[in-house]
């Protein structure tokens, strides 16, 4: 197939289609610009600074949005789990201690953004202040969030029309 851009008998060459690639995961990072998969990936922060320490600061440009959306595992002490195992002790100062100043400091060692206000203002070069969202104070909650964006015809399901 030939490309319209390119004028027949020029020396120039055609220029590049963009090719998507949509990964299931964000632990591609390091694999695809190692390898130079692709011009831009969309990942966790902390997946992009690993890579960046990884394969290079001059290999790997982080883009920090002006607005993110905070995004967070959830903890918990799974009853059945600690009771079978006898672990509720360990769990449970495992919890007490996640959001400390010193866990929030290895955190940031290991390239998670910090909750810790103190912890986060000593990483602030690793870390740029970023307007932060949250799904129940901006979006209404998950089941709203749910309705709007992801259900059937939702805002995922046009951009996704738009973009075929």
């Amino acid at each position: 197939m030939s490309n319209p851009r390119a004028s027949s008998g020029s020396s120039r060459r055609p220029e590049p289609q963009p090719i998507r690639v949509v990964d299931q995961g964000n632990h591609v990072l390091e694999g695809r610009s190692a390898h130079r998969i692709g011009d831009v990936l969309v990942g966790w922060e902390n997946e992009a600074l690993l890579a960046m320490e990884k394969v290079g600061r001059d290999q790997v440009a982080i883009v920090v949005p002006s607005v993110t959306i905070v995004a967070e595992p959830s903890v918990a002490v799974v009853d059945a789990v600690v009771e079978r195992r006898g672990t509720r002790r360990a769990a449970e100062a495992y919890l007490e201690f996640l959001y400390t100043p010193e866990a929030q400091e290895i955190a940031a060692r290991h390239h998670f953004r910090p909750r810790n206000r103190e912890v986060l203002v000593r990483y602030r070069s690793t870390f740029p202040e970023i307007r932060a969202l949250t799904i129940d104070g901006d979006f209404g909650g998950w089941a709203a969030a749910q309705k709007t964006h992801f259900d059937e015809g939702g805002v995922f399901d046009q951009i996704v029309r738009e973009r075929r």
